[in-house]
């Protein structure tokens, strides 16, 4: 099996994204409805290629990580926040994601981070899985956040230090 290629996004992936996050959509991981045309930009004022880790197997993207802060403060601007990955369904199982938590810790790490975190729905259990097993630990639970497809769902804060 191929090992997944990572580099940063360009202006050029963008086509390649907004597809790979519209077909990757599921209640599952999104809280936002299924995405409908005409599509929204995948990049956008807040995240742009910069913002961007992607995963290539075989030359084609099959995965991407975006890398932001939680807050705009400046106090907080140690921790980083996972703020969206989608890996294709036909690259699953590959080491895709597994491969972009790994490198987005590193760029975190570059860019001087000391804490890395993300948040995750409680029923999404093959995401939490990796996410354990790749060193985040659950630092907080809020019960029943969201409301989706008539069902109260977790939302679980994961963090781990850099």
């Amino acid at each position: 099996m191929p090992v997944p290629y990572i580099r940063h996004a360009t202006l050029d992936d963008e086509e390649a994204l907004g597809l790979l996050d519209r077909v990757t959509w599921s209640p599952l991981h999104s809280v936002q409805p299924r995405p409908q045309p005409p599509y929204e930009p995948f990049y956008n004022e807040r995240f742009g290629p910069r913002d961007h880790l992607v995963a290539e197997l075989d030359g084609v993207v099959v995965g991407y990580v975006r890398l932001g802060h939680p807050t705009p403060l400046a106090c907080n601007s140690h921790v980083r926040q996972i703020q969206g990955l989608a890996v294709a369904e036909e690259a699953r199982g590959a080491g895709v994601g597994r491969a972009l938590l790994r490198a987005v810790r590193d760029e975190a790490r570059r860019h001087g981070a000391r804490r890395l975190t993300l948040r995750v729905l409680g029923h999404n259990t093959p995401a939490r899985k990796l996410y354990e097993a790749e060193g985040f630990a659950v630092e907080g639970i809020l019960p029943g956040e969201f409301l989706l497809a008539g069902e109260y769902v977790d939302d679980v804060l994961m963090g781990c230090s850099l």
